[in-house]
């Protein structure tokens, strides 16, 4: 049987056929394209209609190759959303989760309310572009858009909408709201009370896996397409990462490994108390009746910005370039904490990494190899860093690491993740997102009975490199060097 998943990333989007056969899965990518914000003035938003459209000429392309899926998944990041007026059409293209527009309001809403109230009554971490800040801007600085809105959705939310004309809120996304109770199983009336957010904008909420709607009569007749189901999934990308984990044992740790990278482990209730808080980790939604204890790490975005501002300047290194130059330089010579607010926004993220070296008395990386060996060196020992406090806030100890996500094609940070944790890596499979919407897809409809056999069918059917720990010893002296300089 097969199913269709678009799986959209914060660079690029994909349209990916699944085929269930036998107990074996098999993925091939029918259409990719490029997911490029778009600044105009000071504003940065996402490019919604441009993607809707790319989503077209995936079914377009599925078409042209006589596939007919059974079932359609959207997935996508969390945080960001669309306004949707009372006549149905999207009122403005939604900004972008690293626009400035709600800076400084995560500070003024935990002024209001409480840091500690906020979490109790939601459990996820703060970011300063959660959902909830994003509407505190919007009610400080154009109050007349939510006045003008009916409904809040998502972007799985919306572009789905736009295939279906029918609206509904899912579950592993409006989670990530920081708007969403989990304790109550609903949307956290005090909170929007208290930041005066329209309660009307924000409907019942429906799990993974649930029948919301087939093609629009519009977009059938447009592509000359029959008709076909849309299901929620898990629509934060992660959350599909997450389902696709190709776990053996209930207790496990994984690392969803991209642009950004999400460390945590599975949880079937929400930690909730003040060391949780403490250490900024959050408890998203997840698939069937779970919740991801993880953290936010910011990934190798910063690899990504480097990369970027060389091209500009002229250098046209490719990934793997970079990485090999980056093995010949010298080990442990500069750290940088991935996580520092200086390393969020886009921009000269060479000059910054220069910055942070200098002010935190390192020596100061010149070349762009030295540059990379810092970055990826600090991300596994950041990686070592987060997981040892998932194992304090589950109360459970991990025998190694699951990593899945594209991040799993760069061995070497494969490799030095299981150097820096002293533990096994498993890698695989590197399309984690896509292949949780499919089997999500598979599970409503019957053909796999649940999660812990669609793990199994994962694990069958993909390869998974396992990296054993090297230089142990010398990467403990770093680890402990890496807390001391960050």
């Amino acid at each position: 049987m097969s199913v269709l998943a678009f799986d959209l990333g914060a660079s690029s989007g994909r349209a990916m056929l699944g085929e269930l056969n036998q107990g074996r899965i098999e993925v091939r990518e029918i259409h990719r394209f490029s997911n490029d914000p778009v600044r105009i003035g000071d504003r940065l938003h996402w490019d919604i209609l441009r993607l809707f459209h790319e989503m077209k000429q995936g079914l377009l392309k599925a078409k042209g190759q006589n596939v007919q899926p059974a079932s359609i998944g959207v997935d996508s990041w969390a945080v960001d959303f669309g306004l949707i007026d009372p006549g149905g059409e999207l009122i403005m293209n939604p900004y972008h989760y690293r626009d400035t527009h709600s800076d400084g309001l995560m500070e003024h809403v935990v002024g209001q309310l409480s840091s500690g109230e906020i979490f109790r009554r939601t459990g996820i971490q703060f970011l300063p572009f959660n959902t909830i800040y994003q509407f505190a801007s919007l009610q400080r600085h154009k109050p007349y858009l939510l006045r003008e809105a009916d409904r809040m959705l998502m972007i799985p939310d919306l572009l789905r909408y736009f295939l279906t004309g029918e609206m509904a809120n899912e579950f592993t996304n409006a989670t990530t709201t920081q708007l969403y109770n989990p304790v109550t199983a609903q949307w956290d009336d005090h909170l929007l009370k208290s930041l005066n957010i329209p309660e009307r904008l924000f409907q019942s909420v429906v799990q993974p896996g649930t029948m919301v709607g087939s093609l629009r009569s519009s977009i059938t007749e447009e592509l000359g397409i029959p008709s076909t189901p849309i299901y929620t999934v898990a629509e934060h990308d992660t959350a599909s990462a997450v389902v696709a984990v190709p776990a053996l044992e209930r207790s496990f740790a994984y690392l969803s490994c991209g642009t950004w990278s999400l460390m945590g482990t599975e949880v079937a209730e929400p930690v909730l108390d003040e060391r949780a808080q403490e250490l900024n980790f959050t408890n998203e939604g997840g698939a069937y009746g779970t919740y991801r204890l993880l953290k936010n790490i910011m990934g190798l975005w910063i690899l990504q910005e480097c990369k970027h501002t060389w091209e500009r300047e002229g250098l046209l290194y490719s990934y793997p370039e970079l990485v090999m130059m980056a093995e010949a330089e010298p080990a442990f010579a500069c750290f940088i904490d991935p996580d520092d607010p200086l390393f969020l926004p886009a921009g000269n993220m060479p000059k910054r990494i220069k910055e942070y070296a200098a002010q935190t008395h390192q020596r100061v990386p010149e070349t762009p190899a030295a540059i990379v060996r810092c970055i990826l060196e600090s991300l596994s020992l950041r990686y070592r860093q987060v997981l040892e406090l998932t194992e304090e806030l589950s109360g459970q100890s991990f025998r190694g690491l699951h990593m899945v996500g594209g991040g799993i094609h760069n061995e070497t940070l494969c490799q030095w993740t299981a150097n820096a944790i002293g533990k096994p890596v498993w890698a695989g499979p590197a399309e984690g997102s896509a292949i949780g919407n499919m089997v999500v897809q598979w599970i409503a409809q019957g053909e796999l009975s649940d999660i812990w056999e669609a793990r199994a069918v994962i694990r069958d059917s993909f390869p998974i490199k396992l990296y054993e720990p090297a230089d142990v010893r010398l990467w403990d002296e770093a680890y402990g060097l890496f807390g001391d300089r960050t």
